[in-house]
């Protein structure tokens, strides 16, 4: 229930179970504000014919209406803030139950307009956490290390001119960048094949840059829907691959939600990845 000058902040959907909501009462979400579960009907209506329901909290209104989030977008410690607090609730909640994660700072004016746009999609959130249940979000990523892309130090020859000394190290680098390449390609078709031994579904992100991979390089960064019971196999497999290619770096992420497949036409993600 919403209390004066709050909004409901919405994290995902699941069903509603007595386990699950005694399990969020004792957790909190952004702000410090208790979580809970909100089915379709309240408590004083009818009982609804199926157990969706949201995971919300409640937020302040000055923090979460449409001014102040243009204004927050801006303060990158706000956004982390707030984005490691939703994942931290998503996760929590799909360590106990099927989950459809949804867009960050996703509110509504009250519980009212929350339970509209539940049952708005009702059928489709239905089918998708059906279509979830059992299976998990494993991340597969391939790095170029800095050292792999260097060339092996070469003396250049005796009567090579500065010029053409320069000449030689560039051609050197540009070979060895493209076997490189050449190796991280040969990576990504043994993972597909891996892959297509165990997921069900497959994203492709694209490359990460910047501070998330610091001096490598991110040439591959897939996401992939694996069985539950097919995890550890996965996970295996992709373990033996990588020690196949000594100069790459081949790293398995998760298990996370899956915010990668929880593709709907409101509310939820667009495909975005788990934070690193």
């Amino acid at each position: 229930m919403n209390t004066s000058g709050s909004l409901t902040y919405v994290y995902a959907v699941t069903h509603r179970t007595g386990p699950l909501g005694e399990a969020l009462a004792g957790l909190h979400g952004i702000g410090q504000a208790p979580l809970r579960l909100l089915p379709l009907t309240s408590d004083t209506e009818p009982a609804p014919s199926t157990s969706l329901a949201f995971v919300a909290s409640d937020v302040p209104e000055q923090d979460f209406n449409e001014t102040a989030l243009k204004n927050h977008f801006e303060d990158l410690g706000w956004l982390e803030y707030v984005a490691r607090t939703h994942h931290d609730v998503v996760q929590a909640v799909a360590a106990r139950a099927p989950v459809l994660p949804l867009r960050m700072a996703t509110v509504y004016q009250d519980d009212h307009r929350a339970r509209q746009a539940l049952a708005a999609q009702q059928d489709v959130f239905s089918q998708r956490l059906d279509q979830l249940r059992a299976q998990t979000e494993y991340g597969v990523k391939i790095y170029l290390t800095p050292e792999a892309t260097q060339p092996p130090a070469a003396a250049p020859a005796p009567a090579a001119s500065p010029g053409k000394a320069y000449l030689q190290a560039r051609r050197a680098q540009r070979r060895s960048r493209d076997a490189v390449y050449q190796q991280a390609e040969q990576a990504a078709e043994t993972i597909e094949t891996i892959a297509s031994r165990h997921a069900t579904q497959r994203v492709r992100h694209a490359p990460q840059r910047g501070e998330l991979t610091g001096p490598q390089e991110n040439v591959l960064n897939d996401a992939y829907l694996i069985p539950d019971e097919r995890a550890g196999q996965f996970k295996a497999a992709i373990a033996d691959a990588a020690e196949r290619f000594p100069d790459l770096r081949i790293e398995v992420t998760g298990p996370w939600a899956p915010y990668s497949f929880a593709m709907t036409t409101v509310g939820p993600t667009d495909a975005p990845e788990p934070p690193p």
